[in-house]
């Protein structure tokens, strides 16, 4: 079997023991030649690198992200406001460079409670400072009823009672704000005029490296466990990696030589997931069994990146192809919360008022996150949707019956291809740590803001030649 896969600014495909690098079109051409020879090549990369910038003709400023927490913050804009009563207690927590799911259990261990008793309306990054709702499921008892809450990277900001569990997708959007570091203060203007594109076009709804994680191999885990190929999953999980933090590398090669027990004594307590896989092989179970005794939550985490790496490529054709703000009879619409799917026809295309809705984004084009469940485009948008899903070692009919796996995203759903921008904010400044340049902006859930970032800053040399940033 030969893949292909992104790696960095670069591209590589593998053929057996022999790995090729080169440009994206190089790469393309391999691959072509690979297929006629009858290779199967499955596209590994997750597409977190635009192919093309929406702003490609405004310059890029460089710059770094994220040099101190500080620097990135990130607000949960509520869906609506707890009741005062019923049998869930709503936090609004402040963490600082700490995992979710870390917070979460962190959460469930002060407040006596299963994990699954904690609920979340989305996801924040580790290396900021986030601000959003957790509810904690403790009938009968108040948030009176527990000692304080203290610890040096969480804070509880308020808390107050509710008569449902906080799920995710419950929430209206996120506000960020974001300074980057390494700019010259002019770059301000530069900066604003990319802002104002994105505010006419939306942004792209790419899912960000966080979708991905450190090793940027989630997805590939996913694609594992759709394959029912539990041994790779276990591999790409557990195995040797080149960019493994250092700290994990003897654990890593504990378990490339099946000692298990020594690589879960040398994972660190922090890598629970990894743990609880290597306990499963050390006790002599499976490796199906040791998929199976990972959180749920969290395989269903690995499932769904899958299936946004698939989204990225299908959006990386339409900014390519300049077709990204185009709507086509087959395409399916939906709204920003991915509710309504309708596939559009040409009577709909031919009205104003609908073309007019669509032009202001009270709705847009969708890109598909499959599954068997999932509303399919018509047409020539539907083939295209298929290939891509191809070139990640798929068809429609070859993806797994979601009866087979008790985890929702497995029937597919359909994702706006773009999103408002909006209640933006530019400006330039200084101070301890030098010059940067602050952005802020409100997405819709579910939206990332390193796609407005990655619009600003171009860091991808082969999208955009004007960009003087290095990586």
């Amino acid at each position: 079997m030969s893949t292909t896969s992104g790696i960095g600014r670069w591209y590589a495909f593998r053929e057996g023991a022999r790995v090729y690098h080169g440009s994206r079109d190089q790469v393309a051409g391999y691959a072509l030649r690979l297929a006629y020879r009858g290779v199967e090549v499955i596209d590994t990369s997750p597409h977190i690198t635009p192919a093309a910038y929406l702003s490609a003709d405004i310059p890029g400023i460089g710059g770094r992200l994220k040099e101190v927490p500080e620097d990135f913050l990130v607000e949960e804009l509520p869906l609506y406001a707890p009741s005062g009563s019923g049998e869930h207690i709503y936090l609004l927590v402040e963490k600082r460079g700490m995992t979710a799911m870390e917070m979460y259990a962190l959460i469930a261990r002060h407040f006596g409670v299963k994990r699954s008793a904690v609920g979340y309306a989305g996801l924040k990054d580790k290396q900021a400072i986030t601000r959003q709702v957790v509810s904690v499921h403790t009938p009968g008892k108040t948030v009176d009823d527990f000692p304080h809450f203290e610890h040096e990277r969480v804070k509880i900001l308020w808390a107050d009672q509710h008569d449902n569990k906080l799920r995710r997708g419950h929430l209206a959007g996120n506000r960020f704000s974001i300074k980057v570091r390494g700019v010259a203060p002019t770059d301000v203007r530069t900066a604003l005029r990319v802002m104002r594109v994105l505010e006419q076009q939306g942004a792209p709804e790419r899912f960000g490296p966080q979708r991905f994680g450190y090793l940027e191999n989630n997805h590939l885990i996913g694609q594992a466990i759709l394959r029912r190929d539990p041994v790779t999953a276990l591999d790409l999980l557990l195995g040797p990696s080149e960019t493994s933090p250092d700290q994990q590398r003897p654990a890593r090669e504990h378990y490339a030589a099946k000692d298990y027990k020594a690589a879960r004594d040398a994972f660190p307590h922090a890598f629970k997931t990894e743990r609880l896989a290597l306990i499963a092989l050390a006790n002599g179970e499976s490796p199906e069994q040791a998929i199976d005794a990972i959180d749920p939550d969290i395989l269903g985490f690995y499932i769904s990146a899958f299936q946004s790496a698939v989204f990225n490529a299908v959006l990386d054709r339409r900014i390519e192809g300049g077709t990204f703000g185009t709507l086509f009879e087959g395409d399916v619409t939906v709204t920003h919360a991915g509710r309504n799917p309708a596939v559009v026809d040409e009577v709909s295309l031919a009205d104003e008022e609908f073309m007019a809705r669509y032009k202001a984004m009270e709705f847009c084009a969708s890109g598909p996150l499959w599954g068997r469940k999932m509303k399919r485009a018509a047409g020539a948008v539907d083939a295209v949707e298929v290939e891509m899903l191809g070139e990640f070692g798929f068809t429609p009919e070859t993806l797994p019956d979601p009866a087979e796996f008790d985890l929702p995203m497995i029937g597919g759903t359909r994702r706006p291809l773009r999103c408002p921008v909006t209640n933006t904010e530019v400006e330039g400044g200084s101070d301890e740590l030098g010059p940067y340049i602050r952005v802020a902006f409100d997405l819709p859930r579910g939206a990332f803001a390193t796609v407005v970032l990655d619009e600003i800053m171009k860091l991808n040399p082969e999208s955009s030649e004007d960009s003087e940033a290095s990586v």
